[in-house]
C-alpha cells in the first residue's frame, strides 16, 4: 500500500525536530500558522495608524523633509473642529450618506423580494442587474459623466424638458443643487446590486415552513411581510447599511470622476478634503489629525451600530 504525502513527510523529518513538534500543545500549534500573519497585519494596519496620530501632535510637512518638526499638541485638532469649512464638508457627506443608504437599500430590498418569488428569466434579470457592480468605479464615473454632459446628456434633457430650459446650456453635475444628487444617483446605479445580493441572502434563509405555517393561520400576505419576513430579514437589512456606510464614508474616485468636488465645494467629501491637505497643500501633521478624526467617527458610529446589530440577531 503507497503511503500517503503526509505519511511520507513524517518518516523524512529529522527525529529532533519531530520530537519538538510531538511536544507543542494544538494551541502552539495553531499559533505557529497564524503568527505570520498577525505580524503582516500589525505592519500593515497597526503601525502606519500609531505613526498617523503621532504626526497628528506636530507641524510636519512631507514636502519639507529638512525643516524642523515642532510638537504642536492639539493644536491640529483644535484647528480642524473650530473650522467651517470641514464642517460643511462633514455635511454634505452625511447628506451624501443618508440619501445614498435609504435609496440603495429601498430599491436593493424591493429588487431582492421580487427575485426571492422566482418567476421565467429570474436568472437572467439577476445578471442584468449586478452588472454595474461589476464595473470599477472609474469606468462608472466615465459612463455617467457621459450622461451628464450638457449636449447630449441624457439627464439634462429629462431636467430640461420640465423645466422649460434649453439642454445646450444646463449641466447637471455643474448646477449647485443638483450635482450631489448625480453623484447619489450614480452612485446608486453602481452600488445597490450589492444590497441586492444581501438582502436576498437573508430572504432565502427565512424556511419555507414558517411561511406555511402563517398560512394555516390565516394571515394576509401583507401580514406575513411584515411580521415574518421584515423581521427576519433585518439583521442582512442592517448589515447591508454597515458596509455601505463605511465604504461611502470614504468615497473618492467616484466623485473625483464626476464633479471633482464641485461645482464650488457642494460635492467635496471628507475624504476629498483629506487628499486636498495632505497631498496639494503638504499639511501632513494638520491632515494626520483630520485622518484620526475621521477613523474615530467612523469605528465610533460603526462600534454602536454593530452592538445594535447583535441585539436584533439575538432576538
Amino acid at each position: 500500500m503507497t503511503a500517503s504525502p503526509i505519511t511520507k513527510a513524517a518518516q523524512h523529518t529529522p527525529d529532533g525536530i519531530a520530537k519538538k513538534i510531538r511536544g507543542l500543545s494544538d494551541r502552539s500549534i495553531a499559533w505557529i500558522f497564524v503568527a505570520p500573519t498577525i505580524f503582516l497585519l500589525l505592519a500593515v494596519n497597526i503601525f502606519p495608524l500609531i505613526w498617523t496620530i503621532r504626526l497628528s501632535f506636530t507641524n510636519y510637512r512631507v514636502n519639507r523633509p529638512n525643516k524642523e518638526v515642532e510638537w504642536v499638541g492639539l493644536r491640529n485638532y483644535e484647528r480642524i473642529l473650530n473650522d467651517p469649512d470641514i464642517w460643511h464638508t462633514m455635511q454634505a457627506t452625511a447628506h451624501f450618506l443618508f440619501w445614498t443608504i435609504l435609496i440603495q437599500v429601498l430599491i436593493g430590498f424591493a429588487l431582492a423580494y421580487l427575485i426571492n418569488n422566482k418567476f421565467k428569466g429570474n436568472d437572467l434579470w439577476t445578471t442584468i442587474i449586478v452588472f454595474p457592480m461589476m464595473l470599477s468605479p472609474a469606468v462608472v464615473g466615465n459612463f455617467w459623466t457621459f450622461l451628464y454632459q450638457p449636449q447630449i446628456g441624457l439627464f439634462n434633457y429629462v431636467v430640461t424638458f420640465f423645466t422649460g430650459g434649453d439642454p445646450a446650456d444646463f449641466s447637471m453635475i455643474g448646477d449647485v443643487y443638483l450635482a450631489p444628487w448625480a453623484i447619489i444617483i450614480a452612485d446608486t446605479w453602481m452600488w445597490t446590486p450589492f444590497v441586492m445580493l444581501i438582502c436576498l441572502a437573508g430572504l432565502r434563509s427565512i424556511p419555507d415552513s414558517i411561511y406555511e405555517a402563517a398560512e394555516c393561520d390565516r394571515a394576509s400576505k401583507w401580514r406575513q411581510f411584515w411580521t415574518i419576513t421584515i423581521p427576519m430579514a433585518l439583521p442582512f437589512l442592517m448589515l447591508a447599511v454597515l458596509f455601505r456606510g463605511i465604504e461611502n464614508f470614504k468615497m473618492f474616485d467616484l466623485v473625483v470622476q464626476l464633479t471633482g468636488g464641485g461645482p464650488g465645494n457642494t460635492t467635496t467629501l471628507t475624504s476629498i478634503d483629506l487628499k486636498r491637505e495632505a497631498f496639494e497643500k503638504w499639511r501632513t501633521g494638520y491632515s494626520s489629525a483630520y485622518a484620526v478624526i475621521l477613523f474615530v467617527t467612523v469605528f465610533g458610529l460603526a462600534s454602536i451600530y454593530v452592538k445594535a446589530l447583535n441585539k436584533v440577531k439575538e432576538r
